[in-house]
């Protein structure tokens, strides 16, 4: 018996037939079939029911299709753990971003330089989309690792998170605009931003997404007047008084340098949060995992209040 007779007997069954599973195998169809019925013959039973259509396991090939999957799997996690050992790392790591990540506070290319530097030899790939898609390619095993916002929505249980970065969310208001009675101490109230046209960021951000959740249970749709890609330019939009802008919390020095001034969102007060995620439920390949600990090093936990390792 040999390993590539299993691998051979796991597609065919994986594909539900030999044309399919000989074209994902670049095998000629008789060849694949030859060598099936090797394996059979040397366990001395029938492991596939070939019918018109279809192919599937007798009930001794169920039975025997649970041990090969088992140790392909460990031939795999073999020749990862010797990779891994050596230091001879190879492949190709997807990694996925949203825009405007990159910044002092995370110098995604200095690690992407630091790491290639130390393992030529990988490909790296790098996008940026928003959070939502970030996050929908890590489920769907489009990336390896994602440095995205969170939208409130339940990620899936396979999917790891590790916050690296937790702020409250603000209204920013021109800085010579009227005192609405709504505000208090610099605060105001989620409900009262129902009736104000307000600037947000694009749908599909964490931040928008963590926002629109909130005022859906607070029960109103927010009236969002403008939207744009960069915190910056909402403040700008702000700072002439077309609206109340949605922006993470400011400090009192960035709200001066944009002419606006800021309230903190309260009753709920709502909180964006930035995250590396990948997923749990699969090995990451070698090459992934060093990327993924060495971005987790290098970006830490920036947050007062971290949820720190999610799952």
């Amino acid at each position: 018996m040999e390993l590539r007779q299993l691998r051979y007997f796991v597609t065919v069954v994986d594909e539900g037939g030999f044309t399919r599973a000989a074209e994902r195998l670049h095998l000629t169809q008789p060849g694949l079939s030859t060598q099936i019925r090797q394996l059979e013959r040397e366990l001395g039973q029938p492991l596939l029911d070939r019918g018109a259509r279809t192919v599937t396991p007798t009930e001794i090939g169920a039975a025997v299709l649970e041990h090969a999957r088992a140790a392909l799997a460990a031939t795999d996690r073999i020749g990862e753990t010797v990779q891994e050992f050596t230091g001879l790392l190879r492949g190709q790591v997807r990694l996925g971003m949203i825009s405007g990540a990159a910044s002092e506070m995370f110098d995604v290319a200095g690690v992407l330089a630091d790491f290639h530097h130390d393992h030529p030899q990988v490909g790296i790939s790098l996008t940026e989309d928003t959070a939502e898609r970030m996050l929908a390619a890590i489920e769907n095993d489009e990336l390896d690792i994602a440095l995205t916002g969170l939208t409130g929505a339940p990620t899936g249980s396979g999917v790891g998170l590790h916050i690296i970065l937790q702020t409250s969310l603000a209204a920013a208001v021109a800085r010579d605009a009227p005192i609405d009675p709504a505000e208090s101490a610099g605060a105001i109230a989620l409900t009262a931003l129902a009736d104000r046209r307000l600037i947000c960021l694009t749908r599909g951000t964490g931040l928008r997404g963590v926002f629109e959740r909130s005022c859906t249970a607070a029960g109103f749709t927010p009236d969002i007047a403008f939207e744009a890609a960069a915190p910056p330019f909402l403040l700008e939009l702000a700072a002439r008084g077309l609206g109340t802008a949605i922006v993470p919390a400011l400090t009192p020095a960035e709200a001066a340098n944009f002419a606006v001034r800021t309230l903190d969102i309260v009753a709920p007060r709502i909180h964006g949060r930035l995250a590396l995620a990948w997923r749990t439920d699969r090995p990451l390949s070698p090459a992934a995992k060093v990327l993924l600990g060495q971005l987790r090093i290098a970006f830490g936990t920036h947050a007062a209040n971290s949820d720190g390792d999610l799952r």
